[in-house]
């Protein structure tokens, strides 16, 4: 495995932790008790699906697994996509700084790198 494979592997793993926290907080905790900073948001076409629908959702976002070549192509579980009662949804991760103002430097170190998930409707991309 390169050392581009094995950083992808570790985002990815990193990433599938950030997620599944979003239902099992405990989770976040599992590499290096140092945990995962994070938000997710939802955007308006989300929050119009109604407030029954989005621990549904969200619950969806933390189990997805179904990664490929095709939706995840450099390894990172950073996107997924999914019908919901007939409507096609899109979730994302990106890797922000600290602050929140430009990408993280070091993606694999959780002192410097907070993750912001977004859901959306796929129209709304």
């Amino acid at each position: 495995m390169t050392t581009e494979q094995q950083t992808a592997a570790a985002i990815a793993a990193d990433n599938d932790l950030f997620r599944r926290a979003l239902v099992d907080p405990i989770a976040a905790f599992d590499r290096q008790d140092q945990g995962i900073e994070g938000e997710a948001v939802f955007t308006q076409g989300i929050f119009a699906l109604g407030a029954e629908a989005q621990p549904l959702i969200i619950g969806a976002v933390a189990v997805f697994n179904y990664f490929s070549e095709d939706n995840d192509p450099h390894g990172e579980h950073d996107f997924g996509a999914f019908d919901f009662q007939g409507t096609k949804l899109f979730w994302k991760i990106d890797l922000y700084n600290s602050t929140l103002t430009a990408g993280s430097e070091n993606p694999l170190d959780m002192a410097q790198t907070r993750r912001v998930l977004t859901v959306m409707l796929a129209s709304e991309y």
